[in-house]
């Protein structure tokens, strides 16, 4: 899976709340200044070669839908940050928000308390 550029993640960003949309329903949910219609299209077309969006013909307008789902994503996103962060372990990757974020000690329990209960 490849990684999104900015705009590309907004747009999907948008697909992945919607489930399925047309071209003008995406951009009112895109930060401003917004993008004209032709460039949202082209993004989209990308978004589709690169395998995250489908598509149906309606009458003759297509809707877009989400092909990878918001969840594998970030996975795989997250996954490329520790690998490339922090050497792929995922303590010193929690290590590190602790400190930068001055996580409180009922913080961090539900931290621990929240990766528990995935197990």
């Amino acid at each position: 899976m490849v990684k999104l550029a900015k705009r590309e993640e907004q747009i999907m960003q948008a697909f992945w709340e919607l489930n399925k949309a047309f071209i003008k329903e995406i951009i009112p949910r895109l930060p401003d200044p917004k993008p004209h219609y032709n460039s949202v299209a082209t993004i989209v077309k990308i978004l589709e070669d690169k395998g995250f969006l489908g598509h149906e013909i309606i009458g003759n307008l297509y809707q877009y839908y989400p092909v990878i789902s918001r969840e594998d994503y970030q996975k795989h996103t997250m996954k490329d940050i520790v690998v490339q962060y922090f050497g792929g372990s995922y303590p010193r990757m929690l290590a590190f928000f602790a400190k930068e974020q001055n996580l409180s000690e009922k913080e961090l329990k539900e931290i621990f308390k929240m990766i528990k209960s995935n197990k």
